[in-house]
């Protein structure tokens, strides 16, 4: 089995929305804007032989504030910048009850099963509690973009943005 990497979308990949101090997934395209450093440390993660995917919730498809043809046009810009084996999405608002939505694994398993990954090897990256305690429900390394909206304390690292988390997990994985 191989190792993975669960990357968020939202405050991990593509730039986050604050607004009176919550975090919001774009609605529209021109807000979709990737993090500057996305493209190169994911590169720096598959050099690794890491599989990389993105896993992230996306209510607002059930709720109708975003059409499945406008994600799936962020998610078309997303792979063309970002070399990313697989983008999982969980549509469902927190009332659906689905297994898929964060903090539940749901997710995890899925790409794990897809992908031949060893879950307990692998690792999630996320700025919120939800990715951290889906990871960790999952058996995985949990590493933290600390935000004034994370909400998070349990992460097994926290970091300041994406380079410092990938070159953590780069040095864990060459002392493995």
């Amino acid at each position: 089995m191989t190792r993975g990497v669960f990357l968020d979308r939202d405050g991990v990949l593509v730039k986050e929305i604050v607004r009176g101090g919550r975090a919001y997934a774009p609605t529209r395209l021109e807000d979709f804007r990737l993090v500057p450093e996305a493209p190169a440390q994911v590169n720096r993660l598959r050099a690794a032989g890491l599989v990389c995917i993105v896993f992230t919730n996306q209510p607002e498809v059930s709720s109708g504030a975003l059409s499945r043809d406008l994600l799936d046009t962020m998610h078309a810009q997303l792979r063309e910048s970002v070399a990313v084996e697989d983008i999982l999405v969980c549509p469902h608002g927190a009332a659906d009850g689905c297994d898929c939505r964060k903090p539940l694994p749901g997710m995890l398993h899925t790409g794990a099963a897809k992908w031949s990954l060893n879950l307990t090897e692998s690792f999630v990256v996320g700025d919120r509690w939800r990715d951290i305690d889906a990871g960790r429900a999952a058996g995985c390394f949990t590493l933290l973009l600390q935000r004034s909206y994370s909400a998070s304390d349990n992460a097994d690292v926290t970091c300041q943005h994406l380079t410092e988390a990938v070159d953590l997990i780069l040095a864990r994985v060459t002392d493995a």
